[in-house]
């Protein structure tokens, strides 16, 4: 396997770098539609991903931004929950961008955590063709955990995985939970985009921010590519940026290399 530096870029502080990556995102979109042709996206949840959708919302509103006729595909869902639920990914994705902008309705896809168990292999596998209907992604967006998760691609999971269900590494369980509101029982399983899908993508976008990601960024970026670090098979894709505060830097090696 032939790996490839990432496009490292270590920015002042999270919301110079989440402002970065959705300045990412915009110019694919505007691309795509000089071109007349829609965008299509992996989006991903979390934290993380809070600042970089208010500012995409704030450049649909102040900047003329257009979402319309994008295809997106969310990375994961918890499994089994509603959508409406507080942990719920669909209801995080409305609540801080899809309410706010122009998006078709029908061009906004998530995995579906309702899904009985007996569906749920064929829900991913309807899940995969809806994403070759369309795609390549043209550019994927992605956090990582402190396990080395991409998407919910907890350590050893394969490179060649496809959209599944997977169960939820207990670190992964209790950092989530930190987040979550009162009362709130973290799902110990979610529907993933695999490894695979995500590697297919033109250009992928990983943000990672504070002092508690650095260990983590330092083994994706510069240690070996291994199952035990999910995120390290990104070393085997040609368009990777990657964009971090200062703190999430901290432990790399080479500094800013590009």
């Amino acid at each position: 396997m032939s790996t490839h530096r990432p496009s490292v870029h270590v920015l002042p502080d999270a919301r110079s770098a989440q402002r970065a990556a959705a300045q990412r995102v915009a110019e694919v979109l505007r691309v795509k539609q000089a071109c007349r042709v829609p965008a299509v996206l992996g989006l991903a949840t979390g934290a993380t991903m809070v600042g970089v959708y208010g500012e995409l919302v704030r450049m649909h509103r102040e900047d003329g931004l257009s979402f319309a006729h994008v295809r997106s595909f969310n990375l994961d869902e918890y499994w089994p929950i509603g959508p409406d639920d507080p942990l719920s990914y669909h209801r995080a994705m409305r609540e801080q961008l899809w309410d706010h902008v122009d998006a078709d309705a029908d061009g906004v896809l998530m995995p579906d955590g309702t899904v009985e168990a007996a569906d749920v292999a064929a829900h991913c596998r309807a899940y995969e063709e809806r994403i070759r209907a369309v795609g390549p992604l043209d550019h994927v967006l992605l956090g990582i955990g402190r396990t080395g998760h991409i998407g919910f691609n907890e350590p050893g999971s394969s490179l060649s995985s496809r959209t599944r269900l997977v169960r939820l590494d207990a670190r992964t369980i209790a950092d989530n939970a930190r987040l979550a509101p009162p009362g709130s029982e973290v799902p110990d399983h979610a529907l993933t985009m695999g490894v695979a899908t995500i590697l297919e993508a033109r250009a992928i976008t990983l943000v990672a921010l504070g002092a508690h990601k650095a260990e983590i960024v330092a083994r994706a970026l510069e240690g070996p590519v291994h199952a035990d670090v999910t995120a390290s098979y990104l070393q085997l894709h040609a368009d990777v940026t990657v964009l971090l505060d200062r703190e999430a830097a901290s432990v790399l090696r080479q500094g800013e290399p590009g």
